[in-house]
């Protein structure tokens, strides 16, 4: 079962004795954080965590798989993330 938004809030919530209110405005703040530094084209860098990163993909061929046909993907950018050694190590 994956971890949603809703679970990170009722989690900060209980943990740190909030209001559901203040813990969504506390989650909803950093997650525009986040958004807004990658859209510039900065890397965010949560120390013990990972690394998000922006990443630009060249125009590509590729193929329709419903009909077969070829045809060329437009350049675009991407969001990777890479996780720090304490946590693949906490992983593992």
């Amino acid at each position: 079962m994956a971890l949603t938004k809703a679970d990170i809030i009722n989690t900060v919530q209980a943990d740190e004795g909030l209001t559901k209110q203040q813990s969504t405005d506390i989650i909803e703040t950093l997650i525009e954080i986040i958004k807004n530094t990658l859209q510039s084209g900065e890397d965010v860098l949560i120390s013990g965590f990972g690394k998000f990163c922006i990443r630009d993909k060249n125009e590509r061929k590729g193929r329709n798989p419903a009909t077969g046909d070829d045809l060329m993907l437009a350049p675009r950018r991407v969001v990777t993330f890479k996780c720090s050694g304490k946590l693949r190590d906490r992983i593992n």
